[in-house]
């Protein structure tokens, strides 16, 4: 800017409103606003003071919701007669995932019988299935064949009965399905652990263990009858 040259006036666009300091500052460095004024000013400001305002209004909204009144889990309560503020569930309420209409899949009972069948067909993916879920959660007590010297039982368990003996052999099919879903003795029962279907894979993979145990050469598919026999003499 040279020297002499007025600093306040509509030069290059500067409105002959604006502020003298704002001119003088602005004109320090050779930059001058087009259209500065004070209503300009007041607008911003206003724009701002709103937001803020806004921003107010908004976290007084949350920390009401945040302190408006509630029970906390166990709590009493004087409105209800038995002092409770958790209120039992209605009857014949269901959780949503857990609709139980197939008697035979969930309980593995018919007509409140335990059932000698399986609800669905026995595939060799099943009973691999089954093998797989048998070796992770029954193998440490029932061990790999079934006969209940597992390693937990090495180390000194209570030893379950094998699957290999005529009681459990005749057992129908529900029975190892029940005794899973509900637990029998020291077992506890595997229901959270073990979903239904894999539990009767398990069962599929047991009735595999106690044939192997007790097959018969004629129980042996044909084509493979011949290289058993070579491999007995």
């Amino acid at each position: 800017m040279r020297e002499g040259s007025p600093t306040h006036g509509s030069r290059r666009g500067l409105s002959s409103t604006a502020p003298f300091g704002a001119v003088e500052s602005f004109s320090k460095y050779g930059v001058y606003p087009t259209n500065f004024s004070y209503r300009t000013l007041v607008l911003q400001s206003t724009r701002w003071l709103c937001i803020a305002l806004c921003g107010l209004f908004l976290f007084g909204c949350r920390l009401d919701m945040h302190v408006q009144p509630k029970y906390k889990p166990l709590d009493p309560s004087t409105f209800f007669d038995d002092g409770r503020s958790a209120r039992p569930e209605v009857p014949g309420t269901v959780a949503r995932g857990h609709l139980r209409t197939d008697e035979f899949l969930y309980t593995g009972k018919v007509n409140g019988e335990p059932a000698d069948a399986f609800p669905f067909p026995v595939t060799r993916e099943v009973l691999e299935r089954g093998r797989e879920r048998y070796n992770i959660y029954c193998s440490p007590c029932h061990d790999y064949t079934g006969s209940g010297r597992g390693m937990v039982v090495q180390r000194g368990f209570p030893p379950p009965p094998s699957y290999h003996i005529e009681r459990l052999v005749k057992a129908p099919a529900g029975h190892f399905f029940e005794v899973m879903s509900n637990g029998y003795g020291a077992m506890y029962s595997y229901a959270s652990r073990v979903t239904p279907e894999d539990r009767w894979a398990i069962v599929a993979y047991i009735r595999a263990l106690q044939l192997s145990q007790h097959a018969t050469l004629e129980d042996v598919p044909p084509q493979e009858r011949e290289h058993l026999t070579e491999q007995a003499k």
